[in-house]
């Protein structure tokens, strides 16, 4: 059935205009962007395929081009559409840690740090630093690896810190693999990049892990 065929109150559109976008199902917000189906499949049903082919909304607008387009009823404009969707999301929340500003919420860096490094195939090892006040200087990935690992070196960290001139700093790095929790080597590294930062008098805050939809503090499981 086409969605204008829907009564009025279940239509996506209109439902969003009416209420809020925090109704609609991931399929429903997908198909706003997809704006028409294919013959005998409406936008939702075909948003709906997407996302069952793909494994979820993240896995969906994780897809390159070339992936996306394996897609049925998939081509670059929608692909252009949905891209940009969540670049805007990005630059959102990326605007919540401007330069400048106070980190006052530890769930904003967890949802940046997740913008960041969440869907990335390989390893990225990066460094938030921060002013005395606990202000954002700038964020930084300064080590990338392969699938499982990333080489990383303090003594370049130091040097990135000391060149910023910051006072504190919130590690993270993701997990392609989708497990959280961290290994040995995580917390050996860690501790060797604690140890380095103190002789500088930087203090380390937190080390997150982001895994798909998951992120895990040290400092919240009492690591550091």
């Amino acid at each position: 059935m086409k969605i204008l065929d829907w009564p009025a109150n279940e239509r996506p559109r209109e439902r969003l205009l009416n209420q809020d976008a925090s109704v609609l199902s991931d399929a429903e917000l997908v198909a706003l962007f997809v704006g028409q189906g294919l013959p005998g499949c409406n936008a939702v049903e075909l948003a709906r395929n997407w996302l069952k082919d793909s494994g979820s909304l993240r896995s969906l607008l994780n897809r390159d081009r070339k992936q996306f387009k394996q897609l049925a009823g998939a081509g670059d404009a929608r692909y252009v559409l949905l891209q940009a969707a969540l670049e805007l999301g990005r630059r959102y929340l990326a605007e919540q840690l401007a330069v400048g500003a106070a980190l006052n919420n530890p769930d904003d860096v967890k949802r940046y740090l997740q913008t960041q490094l969440a869907g990335q195939v390989r390893e990225h090892f990066g460094c938030l630093f921060l002013d005395a006040q606990h202000r954002v200087i700038e964020w930084r990935v300064l080590f990338s690896g392969t699938i499982n690992a990333a080489a990383v070196y303090p003594r370049v960290i130091v040097q990135e810190a000391l060149e910023l001139n910051c006072s504190a700093i919130i590690l993270a790095h993701n997990h392609p693999s989708g497990v959280s929790e961290p290994s040995l080597a995580d917390q050996q590294i860690t501790d060797r990049i604690i140890a380095a930062l103190d002789l500088v008098d930087i203090r380390v805050l937190d080390h997150l892990i982001i895994a798909g939809n998951q992120t895990l503090s040290f400092a919240e499981r009492g690591f550091l």
